[in-house]
């Protein structure tokens, strides 16, 4: 559906080359202070257009608050939002009007609904994906105000990768460069490697690595609300993503049951952690150690070459795909992947709230 989130719920709406593309949040509690700079911010870390190896569509993603916030803070009613679209070129798509693009949801929306908006691929475009993060934006500042943290990184590009330990880099220097890798010659390779890609009118994939630090003991449910599930669910959502994986993830299975387990000790009076191979994350509820966790994207279908396909009645024939794409989304994704976290926390924080009074 549209909606994610059981208390803190966020529905978006909107097409790439529609009128504009919007969200309702629902859920969030009056008197937290919102700074709309601050979403802002996050938009122009998505926004297309900001580098030489991002898709050059020229969208200033400029959001326009509707309702649910006054002089600064959340009055608790819905927060209405949208982001007006200003520069689609749909007459780039008018050759696929009624063509199949290989590995694309065209084919799979038009056996569902029997119709298609064929212009930049519709409600299935990445563009969608606006509303997250203005979503995000606006739950990541409730949640910082309670200490909460959240920050990604690209971690692979192509077979180019970053060593899986994310203690080992510095997240301050994440946005000093247009990959957004916290590594700058790792990042010299990347941004090599994507406009190479770029230039063969091919693309490439990738992993990024999110972090959430401070995170509360005890969020998450026993069973089919598992916080590592509700993580998973929202980033295999977003376009591309192929794979989720925390703590020790799919390297861990090679490993004996003693080499892995996270010995509880006693910190100060504090009961912690000798390890976390657990991701943070026991029996599906938040232990209070950093949540880690990561995010395959595969490289995007959207080729600049000729490609066999068919039509809609079947018959073979030949597309070649005009208009602005990414050769790889991982830079514009990690605030994506950010802002997801940031609702499925939101909303698992206030799910523990009902708890126990």
């Amino acid at each position: 559906m549209n909606t994610i989130g059981k208390i803190f719920r966020v529905t978006t709406f909107g097409e790439s080359h529609g009128m504009a593309i919007g969200g309702v949040i629902d859920g969030m509690p009056a008197g937290i202070e919102i700074n709309l700079d601050k979403v802002q911010y996050e938009l122009n870390r998505r926004r297309p257009g900001q580098s030489s190896i991002v898709t050059p569509r020229d969208e200033k993603d400029q959001v326009k608050i509707l309702s649910g916030i006054f002089e600064g803070k959340t009055t608790g009613c819905p927060i209405a939002f949208i982001l007006e679209n200003t520069n689609q070129h749909s007459s780039d798509y008018e050759n696929i009007r009624n063509t199949f693009r290989p590995s694309h949801a065209d084919f799979t929306y038009t056996s569902k609904y029997g119709i298609r908006d064929y212009r930049g691929g519709g409600r299935s475009s990445a563009r969608e994906t606006i509303s997250r993060v203005v979503a995000g934006a606006i739950a990541r500042q409730a949640l910082e105000q309670i200490g909460i943290q959240i920050y990604a990184y690209t971690s692979q590009v192509g077979n180019i990768a970053l060593d899986n330990d994310y203690k080992k880099y510095d997240c301050s220097l994440i946005e000093t460069n247009d990959v957004r890798c916290p590594d700058a010659e790792v990042a010299k390779r990347m941004h090599n490697l994507i406009a190479e890609v770029k230039n063969d009118g091919d693309t490439i994939g990738g992993v990024i690595t999110g972090v959430i630090k401070n995170c509360p003991i005890g969020l998450g449910e026993p069973t089919f609300g598992k916080l590592h599930a509700k993580l998973g669910e929202a980033m295999l959502s977003i376009n591309a993503a192929k794979g989720f994986e925390y703590g020790m993830g799919f390297a861990g299975v090679g490993n004996r049951g003693s080499e892995l387990i996270d010995n509880f000790i006693n910190n100060d009076g504090k009961i912690s952690t000798t390890s976390n191979h657990s991701g943070g994350i026991q029996g599906g509820i938040s232990n209070g150690q950093d949540i880690y966790f990561r995010v395959a994207f595969k490289p995007v279908a959207t080729l600049l070459q000729e490609q066999e396909t068919v039509d809609k009645d079947g018959n073979p024939t030949v597309v070649k795909v005009r208009g602005r794409h990414d050769a790889c989304v991982l830079p514009r994704a990690v605030p994506i992947v950010e802002s997801m976290a940031a609702i499925v926390l939101a909303d698992a924080y206030l799910l523990n709230r009902t708890s126990r009074l």
